[in-house]
């Protein structure tokens, strides 16, 4: 078993994967392969991630709080429940005012 990985066949409660923790963003794999990863995330407030460029589409979820996600300059104030897709080759961030709570799903194939 990938110990990276959340343990399968086990029952989750994804808002509780990780906790908070101050002046950080915490993140866990609920599953890592060569076609992608999915990963769930804690920010404490005023945390996020700096401006990157990936090569893969991405999905963001909120499940916990309020972020916003910008994405090639245009801002999307996102709630819980919500996601976005985020382009492959774009310019994209991730910012919090309070904490919040996603899951990032990352699909690297399609592109090779």
């Amino acid at each position: 078993m990938n110990h990276r990985e959340l343990e399968k066949s086990k029952v989750y409660i994804t808002s509780q994967i990780v906790d908070y923790i101050p002046n950080s963003v915490v993140s866990k794999n609920i599953l890592e392969k060569l076609t992608g990863n999915i990963s769930v995330l804690s920010f404490d407030d005023k945390e996020g991630l700096s401006e990157k460029i990936s090569p893969f589409d991405t999905v963001a979820q909120i499940i916990e709080g309020k972020a916003e996600i910008i994405i090639d300059g245009a801002s999307y104030f996102m709630e819980e429940g919500e996601c976005i897709i985020i382009p492959a080759h774009k310019r994209h961030s991730i910012k919090g005012n309070k904490r919040f709570k996603m899951i990032l799903t990352i699909i690297k194939s399609g592109y090779e």
